[in-house]
């Protein structure tokens, strides 16, 4: 202790701790220690620090790596070389000791060749109007006997977001699709090279003759980029307001409890939800423009509570409209693509197709 020195034994106690901001109690803790236990011990190297008599000599451990590095065995995990060196009579270490190796020459982790990263072409929509986007995905609904989903079909208006079609079936199929896409677009009078349909990479959605009927429509289709949820986000957050409703049944009773179900909810979703992206409009009243006249309405009301209150407000309320222009992956400055698909999504039929159930 610095305080044992002959040269701050002069030094009052009380003056040293001061000094070097010791507390007193600490010092004498230290003093009667060293009384009772005599000197401390030098201190004991780790194990890690400790020479340790089996450890592979530096020419074994140049072996080891070489062999697991050479063309035979770079693919190989650690416990594939071992075994297939023992079956060729050969023990240079252990598999731990492998490991070991492996991770000190940073070595370690997947040794497999990996698939190269894939370059996928952003889906980039944009929709001013109704009618110019649509989305469509698929959700499972479960059902009280075990194993068994229906498969829920939505199409929803981008600009809107009007499910403008839904479809409940026992089955997923590109069929079901190809026969949605053939009487929805008769259904809705679409005009040739006016829509594009915008779906994730499923296979329904990707099979040879669901593109097919799109290319006999003259139908352009878009799909997500695989694993990005975020590519249809508007499907998706759809389906977690479906799911999320309080009267939701956990698992339903079968083909006609769940038809029921979903027909009340689609219908309080396009008549009656105040959708928070649409300034508080409902989507039957954006996509049939009725929240123009609305808004003269609500516009009308806070003027005049505005006059009966001013003090109330830091300034003047102005009834929201609805967003003008509505996007999936807007580009933005460091985008080098600069290319936006602006087009509209497929429908389907807001009924269900019973000869396909």
């Amino acid at each position: 202790m610095l305080l044992e020195n002959d040269a701050f034994k002069h030094i009052p106690e009380r003056t040293a701790c001061d000094i070097l901001a010791l507390n007193r109690n600490t010092v004498r803790r230290h003093r009667r220690r060293k009384a009772f236990c005599g000197p401390p011990r030098p201190r004991r190297l780790s194990r890690q620090q400790a020479a340790q008599p089996s450890a592979l000599s530096a020419d074994e451990r140049d072996e080891v790596k070489q062999t697991l590095s050479s063309d035979a065995y770079c693919n190989q995990p650690p416990v594939q070389v071992y075994h297939s060196l023992l079956e060729q009579g050969i023990y240079l270490c252990s598999i731990s000791t492998m490991h070991r190796i492996l991770r000190a020459e940073q070595l370690n982790g997947e040794r497999r060749k990996q698939r190269p990263p894939q370059n996928h072409t952003v889906p980039r929509l944009k929709a001013t109007g109704t009618n110019e986007v649509w989305t469509w995905d698929i959700t499972k609904l479960p059902t009280e006997k075990r194993g068994e989903y229906l498969s829920l079909y939505v199409v929803m208006d981008l600009f809107s977001r009007y499910i403008v079609a839904w479809m409940l079936s026992r089955k997923e199929n590109s069929k079901l699709a190809q026969q949605l896409i053939e009487e929805a677009v008769e259904r809705y009078d679409i005009k040739p090279n006016s829509l594009t349909v915008h779906q994730d990479p499923g296979m329904p959605m990707t099979a040879h003759c669901y593109l097919d009927i799109l290319s006999d429509l003259t139908v352009t289709a878009s799909h997500s980029r695989p694993r990005v949820s975020n590519d249809n986000p508007m499907s998706e957050a759809q389906f977690k307001t479906l799911k999320y409703q309080p009267d939701y049944p956990r698992k339903f009773k079968g083909y006609e409890h769940a038809s029921t179900w979903c027909k009340d909810y689609f219908s309080w979703y396009n008549e009656s939800h105040y959708h928070s992206n649409l300034a508080g409009y409902t989507p039957q009243q954006v996509y049939t423009g009725a929240w123009k006249i609305l808004a003269k309405a609500r516009q009308s009301v806070l003027d005049e509570a505005f006059n009966q209150h001013p003090q109330r407000f830091r300034k003047r309320p102005v009834a929201k409209a609805p967003p003008a222009v509505v996007e999936i992956n807007p580009v933005t400055e460091n985008d080098n693509d600069q290319l936006v698909e602006s087009g509209v999504n497929f429908p389907t039929l807001p009924r269900f197709i019973e000869k396909t159930i």
